[in-house]
């Protein structure tokens, strides 16, 4: 859904018209019916189009935020006086390790030395003992080291799947690795949503502690506390292990 459907669906759920919500933001019908069609030109440009964004949704008792940020990627960000930005990034970014595969080769070599110089002990001290006590014991061969064909590495995985489930209603915006919108609108409480991509899923909350996410099958639970935005990124191999 996008930002003046958004507004328009907010308005008519809190039982506004027009007219209402002109008269206590003091911005005329004519400017806030051409944003709930998403047509911003009358508004007098980037900075005063935030500015109504913010009022009309705080009037229909949703959060303004969320949207900002939508308009602000959309037209390219918000100005330095203005740092709407900032406001969607986690206090701490979201980081995932690479998985580095096993090198195989490195503990084969490492294998075969210990067996080297296993069988030189072996021989040294059989030797030895061979001319002061005469033994009937056969020498000790050692075992092989398991062969590296054996270790079969499973199929990387190509698709990215992820679930939100609402325990409270909340805006969410989602799009996929190369920015195309997959999903942007309120989400209710009950309510479950899935997408799933190649490479990448983005996902903006407007109330992490209100929604549980499932990322490639596996239960992240919320990420974040009730009413704050969180911004999420997640690939094939997300979420790690530890």
């Amino acid at each position: 859904m996008t930002i003046g459907g958004t507004l328009a669906k907010a308005r008519e759920e809190a039982g506004l018209t027009l007219t209402q919500v002109a008269d206590r933001t003091r911005i005329r019908e004519t400017v806030i019916s051409a944003i709930e069609r998403d047509d911003y030109t009358l508004c007098g440009g980037n900075f005063y189009t935030r500015g109504h964004i913010r009022s009309i949704a705080r009037v229909a008792g949703i959060d303004p935020e969320p949207l900002i940020g939508e308009y602000d990627d959309a037209h390219g960000g918000s100005p330095q006086a203005i740092p709407a930005r900032q406001a969607f990034e986690p206090e701490t970014p979201v980081r995932f390790r690479e998985r580095r595969a096993p090198n195989w080769s490195a503990a084969m070599i490492v294998a075969l030395v210990l067996v080297a110089i296993y069988g030189i002990v072996r021989v040294a001290t059989g030797h030895d003992q061979h001319h002061s006590v005469r033994r009937a014991a056969a020498p000790a061969t050692a075992k092989p080291s398991p062969s590296h064909s054996a270790v079969v590495a499973p199929a990387p995985r190509k698709d990215v799947t992820v679930r939100v489930k609402a325990k409270r209603a909340s805006w969410l915006n989602v799009r996929d690795a190369k920015g195309k919108q997959l999903f942007s609108g309120i989400i209710r409480a009950g309510q479950t949503e899935e997408w799933k991509s190649k490479k990448r899923i983005r996902l903006l909350i407007g109330n992490g502690g209100g929604v549980r996410v499932v990322v490639n099958g596996k239960d992240v639970g919320s990420p974040g506390e009730t009413g704050q935005v969180i911004r999420l990124s997640y690939g094939p191999r997300d979420p790690l292990k530890g």
